[in-house]
């Protein structure tokens, strides 16, 4: 990497990146290793996961160009965090058997960075129903939350009703958003992971509709809304 940015012999698309352009990058490789875990296929997993230590590498080369740290200073402060988080583990002997609270730990160290509230570092990018999950479990720690699942339950009964009465293409969007919002909350007081559910679904749109265009052939975009439901139902029942 180095190399690659080098000021004069390096490649030009590499030495204009900065943390910001390449972020995007980092994402995408990450769901990239996630898909390869999906489908179980060890080849991909090892592939992708050298992909996404590319971005590591990438990103602590801009930092070590900037004098702001290095590719060392990444690992051992992973490494210090590993230990910090596990005494019972890495501790004197006299701590070894109690493990730490992983969460407590966390959020002390999120206070130790200056955070002020519940749910301060939640980062930004991630995924919409991971972060509003995320927001939602931070809440419940300091004692915001339903008691049991029929509170969220209620709440997207509460929230389909206010989509339906929303009056412009604006309240529309926002009472969908506090729709969603409300699922994902629902989902978790199941204990389901709602982005993980969402992916399932999606594949399994995704599976079933490919089937379907099979099926049909050259003639599926022609066929009527009647057949292609017809169409569907048979796949479904195909699909189990």
């Amino acid at each position: 990497m180095a190399r690659l940015r080098d000021p004069v012999h390096g490649c030009e698309w590499d030495r204009a990146q900065t943390w910001a352009s390449i972020a995007p990058y980092t994402i995408e490789e990450a769901y990239e290793v996630a898909d390869a875990i999906a489908r179980d296929d060890a080849a991909e997993i090892k592939d992708e996961l050298g992909d996404l230590l590319l971005q590591v590498v990438f990103h602590s080369r801009i930092a070590e160009e900037a004098r702001a740290f290095t590719l060392a200073d990444v690992a051992d402060a992973i490494s210090d965090k590993m230990e910090r988080r596990h005494p019972h583990i890495f501790g004197p002997e006299a701590s070894r058997g109690n493990a730490l609270d992983w969460e407590r730990s966390k959020a002390d160290e999120r206070r130790a960075k200056g955070a002020a509230g519940a749910l301060d570092g939640v980062a930004l990018g991630l995924p919409a129903l991971t972060r509003a999950e995320k927001l939602q479990r931070r809440a419940a720690r300091v004692g915001f939350d339903w008691p049991d699942a029929t509170g969220p339950r209620a709440k997207i009964e509460e929230e389909l009703a206010e989509v339906a009465t929303a009056s412009s293409p604006a309240e529309q969007a926002e009472e969908i958003g506090d729709l969603l919002f409300s699922v994902v909350n629902w989902a978790r007081h199941l204990g389901v992971d709602a982005e993980a559910a969402l992916r399932s679904a999606t594949g399994k749109f995704e599976r079933r509709f490919r089937a379907m265009e099979a099926r049909a052939g050259a003639d599926f975009h022609a066929l009527s809304l009647a057949d292609k439901e017809a169409l569907w139902q048979a796949v479904k029942r195909r699909d189990g």
